[in-house]
């Protein structure tokens, strides 16, 4: 019952956004255009409504047929007919929605703020509010759509230097690449993936680590997945630590997940460790990096962290792991790291813009959204990745490869 109870909250937050926007957006345009444009004002909403209601009204049809059967939901239909004339244009739509009433809900605050001190040049002010909505919906109306498709095209090469004095000159120039999150399924398929490892490849990394969830769900992608990392060329391989989504190729058996997901990457040699150290030898200096299970599904115990963390005679120290939890921040401080590298947020997959400070949904999890942040003596490094879950789509979070690379330096 909490679910239903969640999807039937979320829905009617949903319509009463959208009943907000669409009677502001009506009542600029007649503002605005005048009563000339009633009947095409009428139609244009009419379309508006039924895009925009299609899919929710699928949703609660299922719940529906769930109590009445007591059964599983019926699933959802990927692909074709579906996705482009109802799951697309709802999230499209809603996208532009929310979005521009980001905007839009302050500019009505000062206009009830002002409005009681201009009585006279009320209808004035009433119609340049009306075009800066209708501009506000009209740039959203493009952007949302373009921004879409660019972040879901486009793959960003960052490029990160980390600087250590004393660095032996074996590692000087040392090259890192760090990916996540490739989640294969039907929309991360294989022109998708295939694209993202040519790039990675391009960078030419001496070793190759993945944050890990390189599925969304079922275990139909399994292989898929194991079939692109195991395409990454690097000198001294691929390696991986566990994500949530790698627990849920079987939602009713989290290790069966692991285990099936592991085997096919090794078949590919692409290892995943779970809650493991690893050493590489680089002419005479080492690399370790400690792989921490740190996920939705499951956590790394106390005993066992205190024990990988004690990770000694290496002259780089690394930790990788899915989530970029405060406990593992604060330990790899403790324990002297020099690297800890996760995934997970997708960047704030979906990102509203906003006036001096963005919003993600991605923030009430964690502050640690995208980027760089610099601890003391360590760097902590969260990466965009490739993959989308929940919805299809990037927006404003363009998908990113991150190339790090040792420098011997102050």
């Amino acid at each position: 019952m909490g679910f239903i109870f969640r999807i039937v909250l979320a829905v009617l937050l949903f319509i009463a956004l959208e009943f907000y926007f669409w009677k502001r957006l009506s009542s600029s345009l007649r503002t605005a255009l005048g009563p000339s444009f009633k009947n095409k004002i009428r139609a244009g909403s009419l379309v508006f409504l039924i895009l925009v209601n299609i899919y929710p009204l699928y949703l609660v049809l299922n719940l529906l047929l769930i109590q009445l059967t007591h059964g599983r939901p019926y699933q959802q239909p990927q692909g074709g007919f579906f996705d482009y004339l109802i799951f697309f244009p709802f999230i499209i739509l809603t996208l532009i929605i929310v979005q521009s009433l980001f905007i839009i809900l302050p500019l009505d605050v000062l206009r009830l703020i002002i409005f009681p001190f201009i009585k006279k040049r009320r209808e004035k002010a009433k119609l340049v509010i009306s075009w800066i909505v209708l501009g506000i919906s009209s740039v959203f109306f493009v952007y949302v759509p373009l921004r879409i498709i660019y972040d879901f095209n486009t793959i960003e090469v960052r490029h990160v230097e980390l600087k250590k004095p004393g660095l032996p000159e074996s590692l000087n120039n040392f090259r890192i690449t760090l990916i996540s999150d490739t989640q294969a399924d039907p929309y991360t398929n294989r022109k998708r993936l295939g694209r993202y490892i040519d790039r990675v490849n391009e960078t030419k990394p001496d070793l190759v680590l993945v944050g890990g969830d390189v599925i969304t769900s079922t275990p139909e992608y399994i292989g898929l997945a194991a079939e692109y990392l195991g395409k990454i060329r690097s000198r001294l391989g691929v390696y991986s630590c566990v994500g949530d989504h790698d627990n849920w190729a079987y939602r009713d058996d989290n290790p069966r997940s692991v285990r099936e997901v592991s085997a096919a990457l090794s078949e590919r040699k692409v290892d995943m460790l779970n809650n493991e150290n690893k050493v590489f030898s680089v002419g005479d200096a080492k690399i370790g990096v400690t792989f921490v299970t740190s996920t939705y599904a499951g956590r790394i115990g106390t005993n066992l962290l205190d024990q990988l963390t004690e990770l000694n005679h290496s002259n780089i120290k690394i930790l990788l792991t899915h989530q970029p939890s405060q406990y593992l921040i604060d330990r790899a401080k403790e324990e002297n790291y020099d690297l800890l590298l996760a995934g997970h947020t997708h960047g704030g997959q979906i990102t509203f813009l906003f006036p001096f400070h963005n919003f993600t949904f991605t923030q009430l999890e964690t502050k640690y959204v995208k980027g760089d942040f610099h601890m003391g003596n360590m760097l902590m490094i969260v990466t965009r990745g490739l993959g989308m879950s929940i919805v299809p789509f990037r927006y404003n979070s363009t998908p990113e490869i991150t190339v790090i690379t040792l420098r011997k330096g102050s």
